[in-house]
């Protein structure tokens, strides 16, 4: 596989990175996203992801455009207050990029239809703000050996990390947060507040680590390190890491599973 003329001069500044090249560039044109969230980091985080070529996207969302959105969700405008995100998205991307394959889900995530959301993906970006969203598609993601990047934002701290529970020996989501989060009970944004730049450094780093997980095999951006949860706080400034071992007693992929 090769890439077009007019798609070579696009992506110029990627292939003169040693890192990337015109393999890696290629190798991303022939990939599978599945963006689940299309808000305050999902619809920053879109933005840099269709700019990176990468060949397929599917984008989730059942939400509608609110004007509280348009401080820190960056795709959206006025006149798209009442409309449906997913559907914006795509018609965004469309225009941004036509060479891109674009699907859309504007179902609610259940435990029943996650699934066949992510089957067949190369890899998941969950940026959704609540945890029986989040675990419903971490458990999916182990179900259907796909791997998940996950990443969450609120006031000045953020959250990104990458897990393959399917993988012997890695941890996935649930082992991070437990079992304790399956209801919708967490705090929101509405309730606690978000800087809207904070969002957008989540959700641009987020991106970067989606580019160096999909170019694995084909670029050279370092080895993939599934079960790291890197820490941003904008207060600070600073950010740290750590890694999340995996639970032998996990019920999505543990002994237990």
């Amino acid at each position: 596989m090769s890439l077009p003329p007019e798609r070579l001069e696009r992506f110029a500044r990627h292939i003169v990175l040693p890192e990337i090249g015109g393999a890696g560039q290629v190798a991303l044109a022939g990939k599978h996203l599945v963006l689940v969230g299309l808000g305050g980091i999902g619809s920053p985080a879109l933005q840099y992801l269709a700019a990176a070529g990468i060949g397929k996207l599917t984008l989730v969302d059942d939400d509608k455009v609110d004007v509280s959105n348009l401080q820190r969700q960056t795709l959206y405008n006025m006149r798209d207050i009442g409309h449906g995100k997913a559907v914006l998205a795509k018609r965004w991307v469309s225009t941004f990029d036509p060479g891109l394959q674009v699907g859309i889900s504007d179902r609610r995530i259940t435990v029943e239809n996650a699934p066949d959301l992510v089957i067949g993906a190369d890899l998941v970006l969950d940026g959704t703000d609540n945890f029986s969203t989040r675990l419903a598609i971490s458990d999916a993601c182990v179900a259907e050996r796909v791997p998940l990047l996950s990443a969450a934002v609120g006031r000045f701290q953020g959250q990104v990390g990458a897990f393959a529970g399917h993988l012997p020996g890695q941890s996935c989501y649930r082992c991070f947060v437990g079992d304790a989060f399956d209801a919708e009970d967490c705090d929101t944004c509405a309730d606690d507040g978000m800087l809207g730049a904070m969002a957008g450094w989540v959700a641009t780093f987020a991106a970067m680590q989606a580019v160096r997980i999909l170019l694995a095999g084909a670029g050279n951006m370092g080895e993939i390190e599934w079960g790291k949860v890197h820490l941003l706080d904008g207060a600070a400034p600073a950010m740290r890491s750590f890694m999340i071992a995996k639970d032998p007693a996990c019920k999505a992929c543990g002994s237990a599973a």
